[in-house]
């Protein structure tokens, strides 16, 4: 399956870069890759490499090897299988250490570490059981202490450990506040970190164990040699925290730095907040691209607190630009060339203007009306994500078909599918409320939900999605299409694989609409989350079609947007949507139309607002940005990538 990174468009020239410069504002060396797949097969020829040299030495010991769960490691898992099945790898003489286990759990609980390690690595390969050592979440509390001491003693001096990072910087189940000297033991686990982890447990917190098994700081640092692993922009800040800033005990990840034997491994996005990728003239030579020489110049005015076209050439030079000027300069000659650059982004006509002058503008001007296909992953990203948007390209008179790929089913709560089932009662339209109330009460935390239930659920999202579009003015039977793409179908948090079925059903869509414009989720936050596995998806099935002699599809103009809590950074924009206020208004009353989602969170974070606060201020937000440049101002701003 392929999988997708945004395209590089200049940067650092790391080339022939000695290591030392390339890495000089690194407290943690750290490998940056296109993608988690990349990373974590170089991740996987690490560990290999490492077994085999330690077979080579004959030691009289097994290899002992440190691994975590989560999300990011399930990508190095998957090829280290592979590898074994292909026989170029064994475990029979490796010890494997999890770093942490919730308590107190069975080890054959859905959600403990036990079972997802066996689950994702440990029954696809040759470890042997006696060489397997996961913390014991079922040890009677009165011996726990003996316990965790006794693990602590075996898990010392760990050859090799692999774990990911957490968002606030945690490593196994050590939390902000923790030792740097602190030793295996069981912790109480705070209301973020429940929140955090309730993803496990079908994001009921109530459900959600109080406590854990944990590594400490001082038994990670034991380790001969330790690989750190973040993938998505979800992890971008704390990437920075770790790699770049001093010591904290709020992100107990960055005690890490003290060890001399260790890196970091991650993909563009998680790394994209490092001095390298934010302001690479700063580290050494750039190949300068316009995109690139936007990006320099944005930075300098948000540093020098300047509109584009205020910023003198003193400002360049003071802030490790010179070597712009001496390629594209004069100064004044740069900055009207960028604020141009800029002001072309802007267009009230996504879909093009008719009879215009479009050399300049974002969009062809023909063929209008155009056929526009918007790929939304739930129920609700379009509305959220470029509602404004949408709304103008349906009352400027474009064909636009929105389709839903997943059901979103799991984000309905229990209540609210109780809530319909009385309405209908009410209404007279059959009584199985306490039918489906007994279904509620039979479910098991953390297992998939049953058939019945999801349907429901599925059911009330599909009536919001169409309500939401009817609100603006769209069909919302001819021009709605409810994919349902069985990746998703799960039943639980943990989806399937994508296959074959899912770009199918993609390509029969896009076959029969043959879009002149497609909008789709450019999210990469989590990389095996339903936003990505989405946009791959139909990437893939857009590759395979044109592989297929599906010529006109050269044609097709891919627009990339983003959703609730994340923006593309201004430098990156092709295409920038102004709204009005009452266009603003009429996206919140959209975004509305999803009643089951309005007055949830229903993803764990310290972000109290609902989505179409969220939706709003991001999108102000961008406006002011817009305006801080020396622009026009506006009330809102939507912003878009093309993908070429």
């Amino acid at each position: 399956m392929k999988h997708f990174s945004l395209p590089k468009d200049g940067g650092l020239i790391e080339e022939n870069l000695p290591k030392g410069i390339l890495h000089s504002h690194e407290r943690i060396t750290t490998e940056i890759f296109d993608d988690a797949a990349t990373g974590s097969e170089r991740v996987g020829e690490i560990v290999i490499k490492a077994i085999s040299d330690h077979e080579k030495a004959s030691l009289p010991r097994p290899f002992k090897l440190g691994l975590t769960t989560g999300v990011t490691p399930v990508s190095l898992y998957r090829w280290l299988a592979a590898k074994y099945r292909e026989g170029a790898v064994s475990f029979s003489n490796v010890e494997v250490f999890s770093i942490d286990e919730y308590y107190p759990c069975s080890k054959d609980s859905a959600q403990s570490r036990n079972n997802r390690l066996h689950k994702e690595f440990l029954d696809l390969v040759d470890v042997r059981p006696e060489n397997i050592h996961i913390p014991d979440g079922t040890v009677a509390q009165d011996k726990l202490s003996d316990y965790c001491a006794e693990f602590e003693k075996i898990a010392r001096g760990i050859d090799l450990l692999v774990i990911g990072v957490g968002e606030g910087g945690q490593v196994g189940f050590n939390d902000a506040g923790t030792s740097e000297k602190s030793r295996t033991r069981a912790v109480p686990l705070s209301y973020q970190s429940r929140k955090i982890q309730s993803r496990n447990f079908n994001g009921d917190i109530s459900v959600t164990p109080k406590s854990a098994i944990t590594m400490g700081i001082g038994t990670i640092m034991s380790s001969r040699r330790i690989i750190l692993m973040a993938w998505g922009e979800d992890k971008a800040g704390i990437v920075k925290k770790i790699v770049e800033d001093e010591t904290d005990p709020s992100c107990p990840a960055s005690f890490l730095q003290k060890h001399d034997n260790i890196s970091f491994y991650t993909d563009e996005m998680s790394a994209s907040t490092l001095t390298r990728k934010v302001a690479p003239w700063i580290v050494g030579p750039c190949q300068w691209t316009p995109k690139l020489v936007r990006k320099a110049v944005e930075w300098l005015c948000e540093k020098v607190r300047k509109p584009i076209l205020k910023l003198t050439q003193q400002d360049y030079l003071e802030n490790s630009l010179g070597e712009l000027i001496e390629r594209f300069g004069p100064y004044d000659k740069i900055n009207i060339d960028v604020f141009n650059e800029f002001q072309h982004t802007i267009t009230g006509w996504p879909g093009g203007k008719p009879n215009a002058d479009d050399t300049t503008r974002p969009v062809k001007s023909t063929p209008f009306p155009k056929k526009v296909l918007v790929f939304s992953p739930h129920p609700d990203d379009d509305v959220i994500s470029m509602g404004g948007t949408l709304i103008r390209l349906v009352h400027q008179g474009h064909e636009v078909h929105v389709a839903y790929e997943t059901s979103g089913d799991l984000a309905v709560h229990d209540d609210v599918v109780l809530q319909h089932m009385d309405a209908a009662r009410q209404l007279g339209f059959g009584d199985r409320f306490d039918e489906v109330k007994y279904i509620i009460g039979t479910k098991k935390p953390g297992e998939p939900e049953p058939k019945e239930l999801l349907a429901l659920k599925a059911a009330i999202r599909r009536s919001e999605a169409r309500g939401a579009v009817r609100s603006f003015g769209l069909d919302d039977d001819h021009n709605v299409h409810f994919l349902n793409l069985p990746f998703y179908e799960s039943g639980g948090v943990t989806k399937l694989p994508r296959t074959q079925k899912d770009l199918d059903i993609i390509k029969e869509l896009i076959l029969e609409l043959k879009p002149d414009q497609i909008y789709m989720a450019g999210d990469l936050a989590d990389p095996h989350g339903t936003h990505r596995v989405c946009t791959e998806a139909a990437l893939e099935a857009i590759e395979q079609l044109k592989e297929e002699g599906n010529e006109w599809l050269d044609d097709t103009t891919i627009w990339l947007y983003r959703g609730a809590w994340m923006e593309w950074e201004l430098w990156r924009v092709d295409m920038a949507v102004p709204l009005s206020p009452d266009e603003l208004i009429e996206k919140r009353h959209a975004i509305f139309r999803h009643l089951s989602q309005k007055d949830i969170v229903p993803f764990p974070g310290d972000d109290p607002r609902e989505f179409w606060q969220r939706a709003e201020e991001r999108t102000q937000n961008t406006a002011k940005l817009y305006n801080d440049l020396g622009m026009a101002e506006y009330q809102a701003i939507e912003v878009f990538l093309r993908l070429k």
